[in-house]
């Protein structure tokens, strides 16, 4: 192998890598906040989930579904955030694959929501029945 790619693939390691990865990270948390509309939406259900869940007294099991499910939309909004970012760097202009690119990453997102909204459905529908029951 080449010894200058062998140097420039090296990355640099430290504490102060270790803890600029997580800025990097709630910067790139925060862009998509603030410039994606879905991930704002995604934020408000989470949070009137995490609240319900509070009021329902959920027990481990329906907040570990609760928990993973929030964290995995939040992540697959994320991810087709990048793919959309890079979609537009290397294909400016319109293109079929390109559409297809972002088209599938977006479905990707609206496939973990719908299961997680039917997931969701299946913990807080009894809960709400159990209420008028009483």
């Amino acid at each position: 192998m080449n010894m200058g790619l062998q140097k420039r693939s090296r990355k640099q390691k430290g504490i102060k890598r270790f803890l600029n990865s997580f800025k990097y990270a709630v910067d790139g948390f925060i862009y998509s906040y603030k410039n994606e509309q879905n991930l704002m939406v995604h934020v408000f259900v989470a949070t009137i989930a995490i609240i319900f869940g509070f009021i329902f007294k959920l027990d481990k099991i329906e907040w570990l579904f609760v928990l993973v499910m929030i964290g995995l939309v939040f992540c697959a909004e994320l991810i087709n955030t990048s793919i959309e970012a890079v979609v537009d760097l290397v294909s400016p202009e319109k293109h079929p694959l390109a559409k297809i690119a972002k088209d599938t990453a977006s479905g990707a997102v609206l496939s973990l929501c719908i299961v997680a909204f039917i997931g969701g459905l299946v913990i807080y529908i009894p809960k709400i029945i159990e209420l008028f029951v009483k």
